[in-house]
């Protein structure tokens, strides 16, 4: 399927708007939000998530359902900003979610609970 290569595709410009790699934020959105540094694309994850739960909440009295996929969209391309601001990748999301399969919600989060505790020695 052409559509599961995207984040790859898309990461990989990020990627390249990066002031290291040349990007110039004269002329790229992506390449001035990192030259900026964290509190800019950071804040741009807050307003997206923020307009994502708007979205949601105006679909469940009727609002379209398309407005909720654009809103997370734009939530997930800001991300994409943060991870290769961090040097990570779509990649390292999408392996998380697949250790995570077959755990319940309830599961995991006792086994985060249990690696935090054990990290701070309690």
């Amino acid at each position: 399927m052409p559509n599961q290569d995207i984040l790859d595709r898309l990461a990989a410009v990020v990627e390249s708007r990066k002031p290291a790699n040349g990007g110039d934020p004269e002329n790229s959105y992506v390449a001035r939000l990192l030259h900026k540094g964290p509190d800019a694309f950071l804040k741009k994850i807050g307003e997206e998530a923020t307009e994502t739960v708007m979205a949601a909440k105006d679909v469940d009295h009727g609002g379209d359902p398309a407005k909720l996929v654009y809103e997370v969209a734009d939530l997930w391309f800001h991300s994409m900003i943060a991870l290769a601001h961090y040097g990570l990748t779509p990649a390292d999301v999408v392996n998380e979610l697949a250790r995570r399969e077959g755990l319940s919600g309830l599961e995991e989060q006792a086994l985060r609970k249990a690696r935090a505790r054990e990290a701070t020695g309690d």
